[in-house]
């Protein structure tokens, strides 16, 4: 397979020994042509290129082509005498002497010199399109990365935007009310709401005059405020986006160094073997809180899933380990600690530098799960495993964090409210033990399920508070299915039926049951910011601040009063 540069020179070539016929008769086009040429010695060789050279070649061997005439003197056809073939056409007889046959003959019979093209084989053909088309390939992969991660960067400031934005409309409304004296509203109350017979998801339309916008309740003002709180610094953001970033390209280059050695191995093992083998590595995606855009300040752990063309093993894996810091150092002059955790089945990759991250590369291949539903096939039991194979329940949990991340991307991160909810619910279950039990995945479920059956849209508050009214419902204890006939929480991304609370016992269940039903109660009490371990906000408004002077009973131990339930009796909270 020779580059477009041969083929130019020459073409080039070929010019210079043109005969001195032509060269009197078209002075023009030669010097036209041969400045045409250095601008084309840069481009790839196509087949429409070919055609265009072919074009530009003169012809040769005129004298070596007779003229056969009949009896009446007339031209009835040309023979030529190198290549022994005839024609009638002139044209034909053209074409014939700017032909790649004729050349030959005429380089092999005549002048030896005579530069012609060499044509590209089939094979060099397929290849420069099968290597066009996988750069394609990658381009759009990388283009639609970039605007998946632009697109939830911007819903983020979206939601802190329209947070603020609500903030100054209720301090105007105010403004408004206290300005106007017939109690806000100069038309007279508004007229109520139409039917609930729409679209979950959607407002209802009132009926009568329309009223002014409800400004958001001080439920919601604590949420924001507390969500604003927990969400992470622009630092641990940049920083999470670092180490991921470089980790992703490492691994590339750790796959497309593979992928060399094996094609190396396979040229010299046997020359006529295709060499052009499936990737080892076929590429490494986002999981967990990281894909999911959950995570909260102070967060330093990341996950990330790497998957395999056959199963994992431990070999794969320490090779893994070993060039990954050779990549690393390509790409970032930062050092950084690796270590091979293969109880795990991962690689754990720490950053040196402040703040410090930690990246857990968890390797994995969908054919254990192909394997795992084919178990009642007579032919599953032929497949032989590596000798040192991983871990195979820690692979599962990788495929299934995989679908988790796709169903949440799907399905909760459209949903009005519902991540700023699972956000605050993430927290409690860290300051709380009680709710350290609950699941994150069968919680994320819970809240989608919540705030998706609502008749509308839920502003933070109402969210949070169905939230919890869902809990202490019972619906997580045993004996109340949230799906008729199902077992329990089902999880969506599983084909057999799957409780995702199966990992929790009775007393567990019942805990957290109870303790919702006490945040319920401080909810309807006006104390959210017990239940969100903060302090209080201030009154917007003085004029509704009127009972604040009433004594209450102050806990003795100073220990917050949600967090120390377990510790107080009923009959404490009857005054409320």
């Amino acid at each position: 397979f020779l580059g477009g540069n041969k083929l130019q020179t020459t073409g080039v070539k070929m010019e210079e020994m043109k005969s001195p016929e032509s060269v009197k008769t078209t002075p023009a086009a030669t010097v036209q042509t041969q400045e045409v040429k250095p601008e084309t010695a840069s481009e790839p060789v196509t087949p429409t290129t070919l055609a265009a050279l072919q074009s530009d070649v003169q012809p040769v061997g005129h004298d070596y082509v007779e003229e056969v005439r009949n009896d009446e003197g007339k031209v009835i056809r040309f023979h030529c005498k190198l290549c022994e073939c005839s024609f009638n056409d002139p044209n034909a007889k053209e074409m014939h002497l700017k032909g790649r046959r004729h050349r030959l003959q005429y380089k092999k019979k005549v002048n030896p010199d005579l530069q012609v093209e060499v044509k590209p084989s089939i094979r060099a053909r397929k290849i420069q399109e099968e290597k066009m088309r996988k750069q394609m390939q990658k381009e759009e992969y990388w283009r639609r990365r970039e605007e998946e991660e632009r697109w939830r960067m911007e819903m983020r400031r979206y939601e802190e935007d329209m947070y603020w934005r609500r903030m100054e409309e209720e301090q105007h409304h105010w403004d408004d009310r206290r300005r106007i004296p017939d109690g806000g509203y100069p038309h007279g109350p508004p007229g109520p709401l139409g039917l609930l017979g729409v679209r979950p998801g959607m407002p209802p339309q009132p009926q009568g005059p329309a009223p002014l916008r409800r400004p958001d309740s001080s439920d919601d003002r604590y949420v924001m405020t507390k969500h604003a709180a927990i969400y992470p610094t622009e630092e641990e953001l940049q920083a999470v986006q670092k180490i991921v970033s470089i980790t992703e390209r490492a691994l590339k280059l750790v796959s497309d160094s593979m992928t060399d050695l094996e094609k190396s191995k396979n040229k010299e093992g046997d020359d006529k073997k295709d060499g052009s083998k499936d990737r080892a590595l076929k590429g490494v995606l986002r999981v967990g809180v990281l894909a999911k855009g959950l995570l909260l300040r102070g967060d330093r752990n990341v996950n990330l899933v790497l998957l395999c063309a056959e199963k994992p093993s431990k070999s794969l894996l320490s090779r893994i380990a070993e060039s990954l810091p050779k990549q690393l150092a390509v790409i970032s002059p930062e050092k950084y600690d690796i270590k091979c955790a293969v109880p795990e089945a991962a690689i754990i990759l720490n950053s040196c530098v402040e703040p410090k991250m930690q990246v857990t590369i968890t390797l994995t291949s969908p054919v254990i799960r192909e394997e795992n539903m084919r178990d009642g096939d007579v032919t599953s039991g032929m497949v032989k495993d590596p000798p040192d194979v991983l871990d195979r329940q820690k692979c599962l949990d990788a495929l299934a964090a995989l679908r988790h991340a796709k169903w949440f991307q799907a399905r909760a991160n459209g949903l009005q409210s519902c991540v700023i909810i699972i956000r605050i619910l993430r927290d409690l279950c860290q300051r709380v033990p009680t709710w350290s039990d609950f699941p994150s995945w069968a919680m994320e479920l819970l809240v989608e399920k919540a705030i998706s059956s609502a008749t509308g849209p839920q502003s933070p508050g109402d969210a949070l508070r169905r939230v919890f009214e869902c809990i202490s419902s019972g619906i997580i204890l045993k004996g109340n299915l949230i799906i008729v006939g199902g077992p329990g929480l089902l999880d969506p991304c599983e084909k057999d039926p799957f409780d995702t609370l199966a990992v929790m016992t009775d007393q567990q269940r019942e805990d957290i049951t109870s303790s919702a039903q006490f945040a319920l109660r401080l909810l309807a009490f006006r104390q959210i910011h017990k239940v969100l371990g903060m302090d209080p906000l201030p009154q917007m408004n003085q004029r509704f601040n009127i009972h604040n002077n009433r004594k209450r009973r102050r806990d003795s131990d100073g220990v917050d009063g949600f967090e120390a339930e377990g510790k107080k009796d009923k009959k404490d909270y009857d005054n409320f």
